[in-house]
């Protein structure tokens, strides 16, 4: 969803940008090899983290979303013969013990991002470019320096767990993507272009009774429904001075953003008592709400001086107090969720990869 179809591109700011392996490579080390000792997956300061172990092998692997009996994961992959993302499958456990098969939910066309479980695991959420045209939609010009593509073409799907019985939900044209759904299955929440703006809609989970939450100048997204579906917690650049709102505006004119300052704030699920939660000038993402609505675990980019790409995952309490790190490998550690008891965490990681950015999902024991 910009939180990720665009995670490639945050990884390597500042690097080149072609990585891939091949989806045959996920294949062979999980029929042929075994998953790294956890404890070779884990640095003596992630003291919250313990028993980690390596679910996908290969490629590039994110925004990995527990099903709400937490036995089920889906997620996005690129690699080798699948250009450009698709939706997968995963059990969190196999009765033998040995890593699963990712299985393909979405169409095989276009580009997916977003996907997410509805609660009563009968239908999954998801992303797509593929209505417009079954190729990968083209990047954009980086000569415009780091920049993130709208692509119009995306539009928000469900579909049975198995990607059969695929419905469109949204039809207005122009980008809607980013769509998560509240655990009693009521209401998704989204980004969408609709209005000319960037900003954060909730509709009814069969896409009716559109709302616009938020109207503040410039980029609002990756909204997550609180665990009692009461608060969103989401990421916002708003520009404020003339030359950054003349960029803003010319650049999403060509279908393009240009992010930076990313923070995490909040809200009312009805758009009101929005509260900027972070303030520290990074690029913070993937908020996500603790089953106590009390905290948020995010990612950034705080603590690498050049403000690049070592991304790691961080507590904060909803006020903006007591932030804490949680990660500390040396690369991208990103896209973290919960199960619904709060006792393991799931993330994507390039810890452990054999290619250069080399995205992985792992799952935790949570320890407090």
């Amino acid at each position: 969803m910009l939180r990720f179809g665009q995670w490639r591109r945050v990884v390597s700011i500042g690097m080149a940008l072609a990585l891939s392996t091949a989806l045959l490579v996920i294949a062979r080390a999980q029929q042929a090899g075994t998953p790294a000792k956890p404890g070779s997956l884990v640095l003596p300061e992630e003291k919250h983290l313990r028993n980690v172990r390596q679910l996908t092998f290969g490629g590039q692997n994110a925004e990995a979303y527990f099903s709400a009996d937490d036995r089920q994961l889906i997620f996005q992959h690129q690699g080798g013969d699948v250009p450009c993302d698709q939706i997968y499958t995963i059990p969190v456990t196999t009765s033998d013990g040995k890593p699963a098969q990712p299985k393909l939910v979405s169409t095989g066309k276009g580009r997916t991002t977003c996907s997410y479980f509805f609660p009563a695991g009968d239908r999954i959420l998801f992303s797509s470019t593929h209505s417009a045209a079954a190729e990968c939609p083209p990047k954009p010009d980086y000569s415009k320096g780091y920049v993130w593509p709208i692509y119009s073409t995306y539009d928000i799907y469900t579909a049975k767990p198995d990607g059969s019985n695929l419905h469109q939900l949204t039809q207005t044209p122009g980008y809607d993507a980013e769509a998560t759904i509240s655990r009693d299955g009521k209401t998704i929440v989204f980004t969408s272009m609709r209005n000319g703006d960037l900003d954060i809609y909730a509709m009814d989970a069969d896409g009716s009774h559109v709302r616009q939450l938020t109207h503040e100048l410039g980029y609002d997204g990756g909204p997550f429904l609180s665990y009692n579906g009461k608060k969103v917690v989401y990421r916002a650049e708003h520009p404020k001075t003339p030359q950054e709102i003349a960029d803003y505006k010319s650049l999403l004119a060509q279908g393009l953003i240009r992010p930076g300052n990313l923070e995490i704030w909040v809200m009312d699920v009805d758009g009101k008592n929005k509260q900027q939660v972070t303030h520290n000038g990074a690029a913070n993402f993937a908020p996500f709400f603790l089953p106590d609505g009390k905290r948020i675990i995010f990612a950034s980019n705080v603590a690498d001086p050049k403000n690049a790409r070592d991304f790691d995952l961080y507590l904060i309490n909803v006020d903006g107090t007591g932030q804490e790190r949680i990660t500390f490998h040396p690369d991208f550690d990103s896209f973290p969720m919960f199960t619904s008891d709060g006792k393991k965490l799931v993330w994507a990681s390039n810890r452990n990869g054999t290619a250069p950015h080399e995205t992985n999902i792992f799952i935790a024991d949570w320890t407090d």
